[in-house]
């Protein structure tokens, strides 16, 4: 496992690895956010490749702001000469703004998708990172981690990137901050633990002592489940898709 620092020292790379026209976009819409005075923390892709050492070529950067936010960074974006995707492409703007311009695109999100959890002012004070002399913040591994651990879907799963942020930050995570976060939803951590030691046993050697019995414990104290499998269900994907919790026969297979 490598230290989050070593990892943040990766983001001086960032311009080299994008296209000149959206890395001064990306950095127009950062720089004009701070100059209206809005917290934002990287989230997404580019935090998931910094902390796990494993960069992948990416059309979006996500912004996460906090709702009161909202307005003034549709300003800005509009300012860049983005426009509203929602045009192109129907979305829940329950929880995301999707601005584009041609072919790059700019999300900004004040909550989870599936609204476990809204924004606030712990998701924008994770590490910061020094790019082209400019400072920003990325979205914390604890909550990088936490959101991700959702993202569980027939079309789209977001675990192997949580299981990569193991391997490399895994030891220096603030592990009862997560489970703070989590409260009920530990099971899916501790899911998340048992898939990571099969594959890397090595790399969970590597994390805490303890941690499960932490993860164990915050279980046995998590509120009784009974009944819980449609609102569990649909914090995975809102779509119906689990037999169990869903009364239309036939319909979670379409």
């Amino acid at each position: 496992m490598q230290t989050i620092e070593h990892q943040l020292a990766r983001c001086a790379l960032w311009p080299e690895r994008f296209p000149a026209e959206q890395w001064t976009l990306y950095k127009r819409v950062m720089n004009e956010a701070r100059e209206r005075g809005i917290k934002f923390a990287i989230g997404g892709a580019l935090a998931s490749t910094t902390y796990s050492g494993q960069w992948r070529n990416t059309k979006d950067i996500d912004l996460y702001i906090k709702s009161s936010d909202r307005e003034k960074m549709v300003e800005v974006l509009s300012a860049a000469g983005l426009a509203d995707y929602y045009d192109q492409k129907p979305y829940d703007r329950d929880w995301i703004y999707r601005s584009c311009r041609d072919d790059l695109i700019v999300d900004v999100m004040w909550a989870m998708a599936n609204q476990r959890a809204q924004v606030d002012d712990v998701w924008l004070q994770g590490p910061e990172v020094e790019v082209e002399g400019e400072h920003f913040r990325l979205l914390p591994p604890e909550e990088t981690l936490w959101s991700k651990l959702y993202v569980l879907q027939r079309d789209r799963c977001d675990w192997p990137d949580a299981l990569s942020l193991l391997s490399a930050v895994g030891a220096e995570i603030n592990w009862q901050h997560l489970l703070d976060r989590l409260g009920p939803d530990a099971s899916l951590l501790s899911a998340l633990l048992t898939v990571f030691e099969w594959i890397y046993p090595e790399g969970a050697h590597q994390l805490p002592i303890g941690l499960r019995d932490q993860v164990a414990q915050a279980r046995l104290d998590a509120p009784d489940a009974s009944g819980a499998s449609m609102d569990r269900a649909r914090l995975l994907d809102s779509r119906q898709w689990f037999p169990p919790a869903t009364d239309d026969d036939g319909a979670a297979g379409k």
